[in-house]
């Protein structure tokens, strides 16, 4: 009974959250909010979405049992159980399949985030990394971390891989380790490639990545430029994208201009100012410059509009939470004058964020990420923002 009242609950909410037809900026309506997944047997956050050629839309998102419903006192980001699953939608984002597709449950532990990609050849990438729980000893050995009463230790990276539209999934595929820094190792083996955030295919076919790695300085991670020449099955590296003495540098999404300059997005642990960072290359990601962007994302992603303008979405994890975006011209550079939109203000805490933008058609766009009205007893849902921008 308390299941399927939570279930209404969250969709009468969905029924009446947010001002439909609201404008937020000359040109930009926000047109209404969906629900995409909700259940609250479920824990569920991080989505990524794509816009199969058919067009139907395609979620994808981290779930893991309500622990809650199980006795615990909270739910946490890393559980053994989180799995990856992915819901479709026909009719442009406004309903959703209601049992979604398992995509991937990895063996050794709990899959997290997501991360979609569709090819220039039509086949899907997605990429995820792994926990795995463990024992006193190989906690000490792995350097690994505690949540709640569990020993549990970071295993990298892995990819699977569609060719048939994300109907099957295959995998997981090792994406190798080929950062020079990279030191750590697991029981599997050497650390693989990982990061949360956005991958994209450049004009010439290359795979550009952006991937995290903890390299031993007193920040704790910086962000590095990984790339594929031949659709993702093997991975080299190219250059650091981003590294601060003091501050963390981790979730990154990496986006082409139509001039051919890589513009990495980067969200910081630069508590409590918590603002982004915004790294370019010039030279095919030889080199890059970092600036701080002076506001805050919790993470942030970048997608290009038919008129080649970039809508750049993030999480906003401050009171009043909730979900913001701006748009930015076609290279980027005006990321510091954009004017910013308020696309969600209702979020019941921290707990919410991790945007991703797919189009609908020539002029609606689906906003989607992971939200929560009562952070300490509520569930967590995939939800959405549509917004017609002309």
């Amino acid at each position: 009974m308390m299941r399927l009242q939570l279930i209404t609950w969250a969709l009468l909410v969905a029924g009446v959250m947010g001002a439909l037809g609201q404008t937020l900026l000359p040109g930009v309506t926000k047109v209404r909010d969906v629900m995409i997944y909700a259940d609250s047997a479920y824990f569920s956050a991080f989505p990524s979405a794509l816009r199969l050629p058919d067009g139907t839309v395609y979620v994808a998102f981290r779930r893991a049992p309500n622990r809650m419903m199980m006795g615990n006192d909270r739910n946490s980001h890393v559980d053994a159980n989180s799995h990856l699953v992915a819901v479709r939608s026909t009719d442009g984002g406004h309903t959703w399949s209601r049992e979604p597709q398992l995509m991937f449950a990895h063996p050794f532990g709990g899959a997290q985030d997501p991360c979609l990609l569709q090819l220039a050849n039509g086949e899907l990438l997605c990429t995820s990394y792994l926990w795995i729980q463990v024992g006193p000893q190989l906690y000490d050995q792995y350097a690994g971390r505690f949540y709640g009463d569990d020993h549990w230790t970071f295993a990298g990276g892995f990819v699977i891989r569609s060719t048939d539209g994300g109907a099957t999934w295959q995998g997981p595929i090792d994406p190798g380790s080929p950062i020079p820094t990279e030191t750590r190792s697991t029981m599997l083996g050497k650390l693989p490639l990982y990061n949360r955030g956005a991958l994209c295919q450049g004009s010439d076919g290359t795979l550009h990545w952006a991937v995290a790695c903890q390299n031993g300085i007193k920040s704790g991670s910086s962000v590095y430029l990984v790339q594929s020449h031949d659709n993702g099955h093997t991975w080299q590296y190219r250059s650091v994208i981003a590294q601060l003495d003091t501050i963390g540098l981790n979730e990154t999404s990496i986006y082409e201009t139509p001039h051919g300059h890589l513009v990495a997005f980067i969200r910081s642990l630069d508590y409590p100012t918590d603002q982004g960072y915004i790294a370019r290359s010039t030279d095919g990601g030889a080199t890059f410059t970092l600036q701080g962007m002076g506001f805050k994302g919790h993470p942030f992603h970048a997608m290009r509009l038919p008129d080649n303008r970039v809508l750049l979405t993030y999480g906003y994890r401050h009171k009043p939470y909730g979900i913001r975006a701006r748009i930015l011209n076609a290279e980027c550079t005006d990321w510091s004058t954009a004017p910013e939109m308020v696309l969600r203000s209702d979020g019941g805490g921290t707990d919410l964020g991790y945007p991703w933008s797919v189009m609908l058609d020539e002029h609606h766009v689906l906003v989607t990420y992971y939200f929560n009205h009562d952070q300490l007893r509520g569930p967590r849902q995939i939800q959405g923002t549509i917004l017609r921008i002309d």
